[in-house]
């Protein structure tokens, strides 16, 4: 493997994701390009918690952009990372921003933006959105790709 995995304990192995997302080990990568202002996109349209209530399941199409610094999210350990979201009982709002949060901590990235499309119970879809700052100037930014839920209309 080359030195820009060296220190992974996910990537390449049997990695199962962890219950609790507090517990999920997010691992990054020096970016080699920290001179360029881009986007990278990761889009999970099938991500599930439960409800913290009721236990029931929760489905949301999330959609994570940011301009990374010196560092890029491992692949790997982010997709472990939203999976430990399966038996965790959190409000949509909570898990979308907690996401968030813990890419912006791993990361210190340029930009980061988050966009929670949650799947309607009890008739009202909530969608959560938040990001760092105003993208940086020059960056194409293109749109999430998902529409406001419209039911059957």
């Amino acid at each position: 493997m080359s030195h820009y995995t060296d220190n992974l304990t996910q990537l390449g192995g049997d990695a199962r994701p962890v219950d609790d997302p507090k517990d999920a080990v997010l691992e990054r990568v020096p970016n080699p390009h920290p001179d360029v202002d881009y986007v990278a996109r990761f889009t999970a349209p099938e991500f599930t918690s439960l409800c913290p209530v009721t236990g029931q399941p929760d489905f949301a199409h999330i959609v994570i952009d940011y301009v990374p610094g010196e560092w890029l999210v491992e692949s790997k350990s982010l997709k472990l990372f939203l999976t430990s979201f399966r038996n965790h009982g959190a409000f949509h709002e909570d898990c979308t921003i907690y996401i968030a949060k813990r890419l912006k901590e791993l990361l210190d990235p340029r930009w980061l933006r988050i966009a929670g499309y949650w799947y309607p119970r009890g008739g009202i879809p909530i969608d959560v959105f938040w990001q760092t700052s105003e993208a940086p100037k020059g960056v194409w930014v293109p749109e999430t790709g998902v529409q406001s839920y419209r039911g059957r209309g």
